[in-house]
């Protein structure tokens, strides 16, 4: 059984981060012929929901960059590599020390999930405190209420470019912690960092999928530096052409850029479809 895995972001959607009419086409002709496909993305299942509803996504889903792998079959999640208050908090007063506050996501019994931040500063905050609001199952609160025992999958943020590479410094120096980030809001000159459990990664969670499923083969897609774990297991790894530079220099080929199908017309190429 080969197993096809694509990230989201950059590389299956496309600049409106949606799913193309062309993409979705692929996807179901895939499905028609027993080819297995899955997902493996920095968003969360709320963020991402919506966007693979419709497209036979029917095997375990990878979300939070491997922090978190959700079961479709029974609406649960498995997950490990998770994280506690006390495990981050150096990094959350570094936020306050750059005039950023942080989102802090969290997984409470029974699969309820949501996520606290501190008071606002920016109008971008305020912004996606309104988002999340508007995401289905997803509570928005201040931290102050954030339960004790809380499992913490991330931390998000947005911010300036200076801010935003002081905070990934002091990532660097907590050998738990790793972090992504990239750029947010062109316009504004906003950074978005994503900070999670330095165990977690996407060729983890594939590792972890293959095993379960039998998979012999694995062919994966993405563009970024949080998907070279996945390009490392992977039997055979494309970028799409906008991808970075270190991903590109590691896959198998690259391939269209994914605000013009790239990577559906690679597919359909590939399997005949």
């Amino acid at each position: 059984m080969d197993l096809i895995v694509f990230d989201l972001d950059g590389t299956l959607l496309n600049r409106h981060s949606e799913l193309s009419a062309g993409t979705r086409d692929t996807l179901r002709q895939l499905s028609r012929r027993g080819i297995a496909y899955t997902v493996a993305t920095g968003r969360t299942l709320h963020a991402a929901r919506a966007l693979l509803e419709g497209s036979d996504f029917i095997l375990p889903h990878i979300y939070k960059n491997g922090v978190m792998i959700w079961r479709p079959d029974t609406g649960h999640y498995s997950h490990s590599n998770l994280l506690e208050m006390g495990e981050i908090r150096s990094i959350v007063e570094g936020f306050a020390s750059q005039g950023i506050s942080p989102f802090i996501f969290t997984v409470e019994p029974p699969n309820r999930h949501g996520v606290y931040h501190p008071p606002l500063q920016t109008p971008a905050e305020q912004r996606l405190v309104k988002h999340f609001t508007g995401m289905d199952g997803l509570h928005v609160s201040p931290v102050a209420q954030l339960p004790f025992a809380a499992d913490i999958t991330n931390i998000s943020a947005l911010g300036p470019r200076r801010a935003i590479e002081n905070v990934e410094q002091l990532v660097q120096a907590e050998p738990h912690l790793v972090a992504y980030s990239g750029i947010a809001v062109e316009a504004e000159q906003l950074l978005w960092i994503d900070i999670h459990h330095s165990d977690a990664s996407k060729g983890g969670a594939i590792a972890e999928i293959k095993k379960d499923l039998g998979v012999s083969r694995v062919i994966c897609f993405g563009d970024s530096d949080n998907d070279l774990s996945m390009f490392a297991l992977a039997d055979e790894s494309y970028a799409p052409s906008n991808a970075r530079d270190s991903v590109k220099a590691v896959a198998t080929a690259v391939i269209g850029h994914h605000d013009q199908d790239g990577i559906a017309e690679f597919l359909r190429r590939r399997f005949e479809l």
